[in-house]
């Protein structure tokens, strides 16, 4: 039997309110976030996932505060991620509600916190997230991918909100986070987030054939066939979405029918 693909609604936070943008930039109000993560939840949605993209220390005291009030409400699991950079942020973030966290940028800095976080924790609640870009300029020892035109690219880690890039191959990486007990892998395609063209398949298919966890497609929804695409092109095991959702594009309910009818297994 297949196993179940699930659908991720997540939503940017800054200052404690939704925001959406294109391509990390040009953020824009989208409303209250326990609001939206309710609304998923009654659609149907498998997870809900925050990412809070604030940098001040009293952003912290607002996710908090959101992360509490939506664990009042949620029935189904909820990541958060955005700023984590230790064991105490962790623990800080777990404790007010949160069933996972996405660690991205200081996991990169520092990968003994992937390591340290999922002992301590469990690999269950620990999301590796890994922000990648294309690089045309091939070099030993990275992994070639073949885009649909034919050019051969490798994809390098960025962290920073993508404003960094480090060298490193995104396949190599996604292989050292999962040696190293992460849960799951959350892939975001800087080019392709927001932009709705679809998922960058040629990317996630990569990372998902070469590990053993879950990865979760992110970047670049626009319509019901890129779901559909991020599940039998790019392998995903999840896919997760913002902007269609957030603005009324369309709802997870239809998502999951519209891949039910297309032989994708979904819980309705």
């Amino acid at each position: 039997m297949a196993l179940t693909k699930r659908i991720i609604p997540c939503l940017d936070l800054k200052d404690g309110r939704v925001v959406k943008g294109v391509n990390f930039l040009g953020l824009r109000d989208a409303g209250d976030p326990v609001e939206f993560a309710t609304k998923y939840n009654e659609q149907g949605a498998d997870e809900v996932a925050f990412l809070d993209i604030s940098s001040s220390k009293e952003s912290r005291a607002m996710i908090i505060d959101v992360i509490k009030r939506a664990a009042d409400k949620l029935t189904v699991p909820l990541t958060v991620g955005g700023g984590i950079r230790s064991i105490a942020d962790i623990r800080e973030i777990l404790e007010a509600g949160a069933d996972k966290v996405s660690i991205n940028t200081s996991a990169v800095q520092n990968p003994e916190l992937i390591s340290e976080a999922t002992v301590i924790f469990g690999p269950e609640r620990i999301i590796a997230a890994i922000d990648v870009q294309k690089n045309p300029v091939m070099r030993e020892g990275v992994t070639p991918i073949t885009m649909p035109d034919g050019t051969v690219v490798w994809y390098e880690v960025v962290i920073s909100g993508g404003n960094h890039p480090t060298g490193i191959d995104a396949v190599e990486w996604a292989q050292e986070v999962a040696r190293r007990g992460a849960g799951e892998i959350l892939l975001t395609s800087i080019e392709t987030d927001g932009v709705k063209q679809g998922f960058d398949v040629a990317v996630t298919a990569a990372v998902a054939d070469a590990v053993r966890i879950p990865v979760i497609a992110s970047g670049g929804v626009g319509t019901l066939e890129h779901f559909y695409d991020g599940f039998t092109v790019g392998h995903a095991d999840a896919c997760l979405a913002a902007s269609v959702f957030h603005f009324g594009e369309m709802t997870v309910k239809e998502v999951k029918e519209y891949l039910r009818d297309r032989g994708v297994s979904v819980r309705i």
